[in-house]
Formats: C-alpha cells, sequence, structure tokens
C-alpha cells in the first residue's frame, strides 16, 4: 500500500505518521508539504519524517502529478489551519483549504488513487444553541477556514465514485502533544498559562461549548478513512469525527487542567459579549462506522501529556504567544524576513 500524506509537516503529522507505520508497517510512506513550520520541534528525539519513506517539499497549489503514481490513498491535512491565519490570509485559505484539496482529488481520481480523506471541521457547525450538531444539520461558517472547508466538502462530493471513495473528517477541535506542538489551541494554551503563570484568564465566561479530539485519536480516524470500503458509509462521507464524551464548555477544560497543574488561578470574563463559536457536535455516526477507531484519550490524560512533555523541553517563556509555537507568528515572521510573499509562497 501506498499512502500519501499531504501537509504532513505540521502539528497534526506527527500523530499521523506514527499511527500509519504502526499499522500499516510495510507500506510505503510518502510526505508532502511546503515547510513552513517544519522546523518547529517541540520535545523532539529526532525528526518525526524519518518514519517516512520519502519527503517531498512541494505547495498544494501546484501539486506535482507525477508523485500520484502509484498511489493508493491520500490524507489531505494541507491547511492554513485557525481563524486568526484565516483572517489574515483569506483568499490563501480558500486557494489551499479548498481549491488545491478539490484540485488534488481530480488528479487523484485520474490516476487511479483509490481512497481521499479530507480533514474538515466541526467549526463548519459555527454558533449554535439549541443541541448537538449532526452531519446533515445546517452550517454556520463563521471564518473564511470555516467556509473554506464547506465548500471543499460540496466540489468533493461529485468527485466520489465506486472507485474512489471520499471520506471528510469534521474534527471536533485538535489538541495534546505532538512534536510539532501548537500553543493557539484552546486546551494547549491552557496547559501553557498554567505553567508559566499558575493562571488560566478566558476572556469569554467560560460558558461555550468546544467538542475536543487528541491529534492520536485524529490519526485513528484518519487511518480508519483510508481503509474504509463504500459499504461502510458510502462513496463520499461527511462524519462528525470525535466524542460525545469530549463535548466540553471552555470553563471545564481550564478546571481539567487545574486538577493536573494545581494552585493555577481561573478567571472568567463575566461581561463579555456572547462568544460566536459556541457548539457541541454528536458523535454518534462515527461511533457507528468506526467502531474500532474510537477516541481512547480523556482530558486529563491529555493534559498531563502536555505539561510533561513542556516540562521535559525546558518551556519556560512568559511570551510564548509571540513565538513559533503559534502558527501565525511563524508566518508572520518568514515574510518579515522577506521568505515568504503575500501570497504565501517561498521565494528563496
Amino acid at each position: 500500500m501506498k499512502i500519501l500524506i499531504v501537509g504532513n509537516l505540521g502539528y497534526i503529522g506527527p500523530s499521523v505518521v506514527n499511527q500509519l507505520r504502526k499499522t500499516h508497517p510495510d507500506a510505503e510512506l510518502i510526505g508532502f508539504d511546503i515547510g513552513y513550520f517544519a522546523h518547529c520541534l517541540t520535545n523532539a528525539n529526532f525528526i518525526p519524517e524519518v518514519k517516512v519513506d520519502a519527503q517531498v517539499y512541494g505547495d498544494i497549489r501546484k501539486f506535482p502529478e507525477k508523485l500520484l503514481e502509484g498511489v493508493d490513498a491520500i490524507i489531505d491535512l494541507a491547511a492554513i489551519s485557525n481563524d486568526p491565519m484565516s483572517f489574515e490570509f483569506e483568499e490563501v485559505t480558500l486557494d489551499i483549504n479548498y481549491r488545491a484539496a478539490v484540485s488534488l482529488a481530480k488528479l487523484a481520481k485520474k490516476n487511479g488513487v483509490k481512497s481521499f480523506v479530507f480533514a474538515s471541521s466541526c467549526s463548519v457547525y459555527g454558533f449554535a444553541a439549541d443541541g448537538d450538531r449532526k452531519e446533515g444539520d445546517q452550517v454556520n461558517p463563521l471564518t473564511a477556514y470555516a467556509r473554506s472547508k464547506i465548500l471543499a466538502e460540496a466540489e468533493l462530493e461529485p468527485l466520489a465514485s465506486d472507485n474512489f471513495i471520499i471520506t471528510c473528517n469534521r474534527f471536533a477541535t485538535a489538541c495534546g502533544w505532538t512534536n510539532r506542538l501548537r500553543l493557539d489551541l484552546v486546551l494547549n494554551d491552557f496547559v501553557a498559562g498554567a505553567l508559566i503563570n499558575k493562571e488560566i484568564s478566558i476572556l469569554s465566561d467560560g460558558t461555550p461549548w468546544r467538542p475536543m479530539i487528541n491529534t492520536k485519536d485524529m490519526a485513528r480516524a484518519l487511518d480508519w478513512g483510508i481503509t474504509r470500503k463504500k459499504e461502510n458509509g458510502g462513496n463520499f462521507l461527511i462524519v462528525n469525527t470525535g466524542s460525545n464524551d469530549w463535548n466540553n464548555r471552555i470553563l471545564a477544560l481550564a478546571e481539567a487542567t487545574g486538577q493536573v497543574i494545581p494552585g493555577v488561578k481561573i478567571s472568567v470574563n463575566p461581561d463579555a459579549p456572547p462568544d460566536k463559536r459556541s457548539y457541541r457536535a454528536n458523535f454518534d455516526l462515527f461511533k457507528k462506522l468506526a467502531p474500532n477507531h474510537q477516541p481512547v484519550e480523556d482530558l486529563l490524560s491529555t493534559v498531563t501529556d502536555i505539561r510533561d512533555n513542556l516540562v521535559a523541553m525546558g518551556f519556560n517563556d512568559p511570551n510564548y504567544r509571540s513565538s513559533q509555537l503559534i502558527r501565525l507568528k511563524v508566518i508572520d515572521r518568514l515574510k518579515k524576513l522577506g521568505h515568504l510573499n503575500n501570497n504565501l509562497e517561498w521565494t528563496l
């Protein structure tokens, strides 16, 4: 089996490569990434990509078709990956997350790839105060990032066929440790703040809902996606990916962090306007279709793992929100140095 992981040099990539190497030890794993964050290693004893058979550097917007020769399955992780980045680079977000993803899928189908797995997001539900959102419910995208995922899903659907199975995993909000850690994700940020400042300041009143998923469980779900048969969900599938047990209010995430890191002061802003992003997701379909690939990580062990690895790497930066652990800061620095242009293309 030959598996292509597009966007493997980001936050989720190390977990995905670990999972695929474990469950498909004889597979040929190929990584493809533009390399924005390749240098952002955290507590790594070795480069995670030693576990792939080949690492190719390139831009998904100019994908080399020859790389698809003999490929059986593709996992597309490539994305401008959070709301602040998509706000600053809206058109680039649509190009990478949507147009390039659809173009890659078309090339994949043309070249005989059998399975295409697209990393989508539950953020498409935006603000939803009236119950757990299921896959067929109305979406309410609040950012370019969320819009890009909906647009991609819509144009991927007609490409699916008996010989080209497409799975769109609408993931809960990512969290947990990897060797390319991001601290611009809510739970990860809470753990860092608790370690550095012994304080977690929640900008809202703490009541917004947010489903979460550990990157290790994301990797298990993506592994399921590349091996899924059409009899199990159809030629095209959109599926909320996570666990009903991981629907949490923001305050509960802070409190769980305080259980693992004692003495942390938690404050909320009772006068804050309603958070524009608050939703619960229903994960019953994923549980039905993928019973052997359900999330196994829990909230407290995830916080503990982040804490232990941050301590092990000697993390002590009070200005971490301006560091390379924040993806937008990395991009801004590369632009300032003249290494990237306004379209986030390398100028080297």
